[in-house]
Parts: C-alpha cells; sequence; structure tokens
C-alpha cells in the first residue's frame, strides 16, 4: 500500500496518509478518453444555427414564368441556389450530450488519480484554515508547497475565505469533493487535496470497484509474488552449478 505526505499551509509535513491500491494502482488509458470526450461533449452549447430557405427574409413570388425567357427555371429569391438564400441541411440547435455509464465514469476519475499519483502531482494538505480572504496570503501557501503551475483544489467542506482568496489567482480552479471529474484531474498540472476530501472520496472509490476488478488484482499481485522466489531459485542453481 502506498503512503503520501501530509503538509500544513506552510510547507511543513505533519503527516502520512495511506493509498488503496485498488483507486490508485493501475491507470486505464482508453476509459481515460472516453470521459473525457463525454465531459466536452457535454459542454458544447449546440446553439449553431443556419436558415433554411423558409426562414431567410424575401419574396416568395416567382420572379418570372417558367418557360420561354431563356433563363434557368427558378421560384424563389430565397432558394439556396442564390446568394443570400436559404441553407439546404445545415446545422440545427441540439445538445451533444450522450448517456456515459456511471461504473465507467469512477473507473476513469481512479485512473486519473493514480496517473497524477505516479506523476508525483498530489499534494494533500491537512485543512484550507485561512483566517482571513486574503489572496496574497494565499499566494504564499502556494509557494510554499511547491505550486508554480495550474492547480486544482479539492475541498470537502464550503471555505467562504478560500473562495475568495482562490478565485482571483489565474491557472487555479476550485471544486468540491462530490464534483470532481477526470477531465479537471487531467486539465491542471497539480492537484492538492484537503485531508478530508481525499479521504471521502477514497472510500467512495474504493467500494464502487467491483469484486471482479478485486478478485483481478489479488490474483496479479499473488502471481507477482509468487514469480520472485522462483526466479531467485534459478539464480542460486545457476551459482551452485558454477
Amino acid at each position: 500500500m502506498a503512503t503520501i505526505d501530509i503538509h500544513n499551509l506552510a510547507g511543513e509535513t505533519v503527516g502520512t496518509l495511506d493509498l488503496s491500491d485498488e483507486v490508485f494502482g493501475a491507470v486505464n488509458e482508453d476509459l481515460l478518453w472516453e470521459a473525457v470526450k463525454h465531459y466536452r461533449a457535454s459542454q458544447r452549447a449546440g446553439t449553431h444555427k443556419t436558415k433554411a430557405r423558409w426562414e431567410v427574409s424575401g419574396s416568395g413570388k416567382k420572379l418570372w414564368k417558367q418557360k420561354g425567357t431563356g433563363r434557368a427555371r427558378i421560384g424563389s429569391i430565397r432558394s439556396p441556389l442564390w446568394r443570400h438564400g436559404g441553407t439546404v441541411h445545415g446545422p440545427q440547435p441540439r445538445s451533444y450530450d450522450y448517456t456515459f455509464p456511471r461504473k465507467k465514469l469512477l473507473g476513469a476519475l481512479r485512473s486519473a488519480l493514480a496517473a497524477k499519483f505516479a506523476d508525483g502531482k498530489i499534494v494533500v494538505v491537512n485543512a484550507f484554515d485561512l483566517k482571513e480572504p486574503k489572496t496574497k496570503e494565499f499566494r504564499k501557501a502556494l509557494d510554499a508547497l511547491k505550486v508554480d503551475s495550474t492547480v486544482l483544489i479539492v475541498d470537502s467542506a464550503e471555505n467562504r475565505n478560500l473562495e475568495l482568496s482562490a478565485r482571483n489567482i489565474d491557472g487555479l480552479e476550485l471544486v468540491g469533493g462530490n464534483e470532481v471529474h477526470p477531465y479537471h484531474l487531467l486539465r491542471y498540472e497539480r492537484v492538492i487535496f484537503s485531508h478530508p476530501a481525499i479521504e471521502k472520496l477514497q472510500v467512495s472509490l474504493t467500494r464502487s470497484v467491483s469484486k471482479k476488478q478485486r478478485k483481478a488484482g489479488e490474483n496479479e499481485g499473488a502471481k507477482k509474488a509468487s514469480s520472485a522466489p522462483r526466479r531467485r531459485a534459478k539464480h542460486e542453481k545457476a551459482a551452485e552449478v558454477a
């Protein structure tokens, strides 16, 4: 089981937190791609619109008679063949959102956390205890935590001082522990969790792991454990023969 240090806002280590292998273990890149694609599709406004021939302005009167003029037949000035006419099969307002299974979303969230942890981009603080809403003081806290790039802050409780202190910092986003999405984790370079937020998230994600996945993880761990002694035995035999 992996562990991660817990810091205070001064950058000092005040404890450690055990991380579940079921949450911070394997990374499924295909699942991450699907989750990000779904999130970005749901964020599309879908307000694009073109006018058909019955919606553009202009008279509907036939411009000249059908035959005998030597010109091409035409029924209306709003014809799509003419300039300023309507558009044929143009885009219409619609929603790009679609159903995404909750189990896949939770699996993608586990993969995103595992990827961030493997890259060493997760920071855990004991609490965001800010006495007053001061952006300058919060910026000093980020510098103490060695955060010099874009950052996502995840807190479980409502913290007005944190909201006011963080809202004017470029490249920073604050979300609740129950609102974090794989897209958020992948979009920002660093992630700062409060201790209660990452504990609650870890418990809920551990419960979402299916029995099949747990059994597969246990079998994989058992295979690694059983294969290691056999390799040592082969090396010992080779040494004895030599």
